[in-house]
């Protein structure tokens, strides 16, 4: 089904600071990076319902309408008016079907100048709709993109979207003030970076098997068991305590994902919002509340600094490192996705997985995820410059060592 569409914004220009840092690691990764969902429909859903729909998000978002120009700087282009399309598949075993459209949509990178950012699509038995399949590209919309959407569609009160659109954002982080801002972010990660170790990964050492790994682990023993204390800071602080007791070495030193909506007028944008945070934290000596205390203020820094304008924040890096003569290693990364907390324990545990990746552009990557009644940990790892091995174990010492 073509869906017309029409929004004010129509016009051209750089991407915004997140749209910068996404489009690098979906260049490194060779990814849109796509977020996406199958939702079973409710009862009496028509396709002209979703039709409804994506206008309107179509309408009121214009990261939804823009593509790229792509050259030696992308640009983004956003689109006054135009036609979206929806996918229609009737099929005889629909949520299988849902399933196998979801897997493909995100599997296949996003035509970044020909194509809308956005995939929806509506599978039907005997012409009543079942299901409904959504994939957005990173470059147009974060998690909490969607979720602002989806709340939007929903509220009969919601007026004019207020927002700042990518084009008026990007233009403010041109700005004076914005640009004072990117220059204390990046004065705080000088100090850190000539501060910490250089190294902290083994040097590469070729391992048999999949270069590339991912292990997930559902833990109730870490659910809830933060002690009233911040449970961001309280898993951060334990998974420090379990690297410091399993693989030794100095303070630990991460990017954190930050979300950057706690900004002035940010909290309703529809466009990738998060930049990574510098996060060091030495636990040397620090049992489990202290070392709680001292992630607290480490990410509230992190998270201080995290809005700055990314091609400075690369010349920082180039330029220290041929200052120190020395790379400073920041292939850890930690990423809490979580946006809810407390629930009761799950009853029972789910076994650990381990599968193979095609391909990760970091050393370790580690996410702290939404599952009721559990903490689902999930670390990406290269297997070059750590062994699965040693992830498990930390995984282990974060459970048996800072639990009650």
């Amino acid at each position: 089904m073509l869906v017309p569409f029409a929004g004010p914004g129509a016009g051209e220009g750089p991407l915004t600071w997140g749209q910068a840092q996404c489009w690098r690691a979906m260049v490194e990764t060779r990814s849109s990076l796509a977020m996406g969902a199958v939702m079973v429909a409710p009862p009496g859903r028509t396709p002209e319902d979703y039709a409804r729909t994506l206008s309107f998000w179509m309408s009121r978002y214009a990261a939804l309408r823009t593509r790229l120009r792509l050259g030696p700087e992308p640009v983004q282009v956003v689109a006054g008016a135009g036609t979206a399309e929806l996918r229609v598949v009737d099929s005889a075993d629909p949520g299988r079907t849902a399933d196998e459209l979801l897997a493909g949509w995100k599997s296949t990178p996003f035509d970044y100048e020909r194509e809308w950012p956005v995939r929806l699509a509506v599978v039907t038995r005997g012409g009543a709709v079942t299901h409904a399949v959504m994939v957005i590209c990173h470059l147009a919309a974060d998690t909490a993109s969607v979720e602002v959407m989806n709340r939007e569609l929903l509220d009969p009160d919601r007026g004019p979207y207020a927002a700042p659109q990518p084009l008026e954002l990007a233009a403010r982080q041109a700005g004076p003030a914005a640009r004072r801002q990117s220059a204390a972010s990046l004065r705080f990660w000088e100090a850190q970076l000539r501060a910490v170790p250089a190294r902290r990964f083994p040097a590469p050492v070729d391992r048999p098997g999949a270069r590339y790994r991912r292990l997930v682990r559902d833990s109730p023993a870490l659910h809830g068991s933060t002690g009233g204390a911040d449970p961001g800071a309280a898993l951060l602080g334990a998974f420090a305590l379990a690297v410091r007791d399993v693989l030794g070495g100095g303070p630990l030193v991460a990017r954190v994902i930050v979300g950057n909506r706690f900004r002035p007028g940010l909290a309703d944008v529809v466009a990738p919002l998060p930049q990574n945070g510098l996060c060091v934290l030495d636990v040397t000596g620090a049992d489990r509340a202290e070392a709680t205390r001292r992630a607290a203020r480490a990410t509230m820094a992190a998270s201080k600094h995290a809005y700055y304008s990314p091609d400075d924040w690369q010349a920082l890096l180039d330029r220290v490192d041929v200052e120190r003569g020395e790379h400073v290693d920041l292939g850890l990364l930690w990423n809490d996705r979580r946006t809810r907390f407390g629930g009761p324990a799950a009853a029972a545990r789910r076994p650990d997985r381990e599968e193979a990746m095609d391909f990760f552009n970091e050393r370790l990557m580690v996410h702290v995820e939404d599952v009721p009644g559990t903490v689902r940990i999930s670390a990406e790892v290269d297997t070059r410059h750590l062994a699965a091995a040693d992830v498990w174990a930390v995984l282990d010492r974060m459970e048996s060592g800072h639990c009650p």
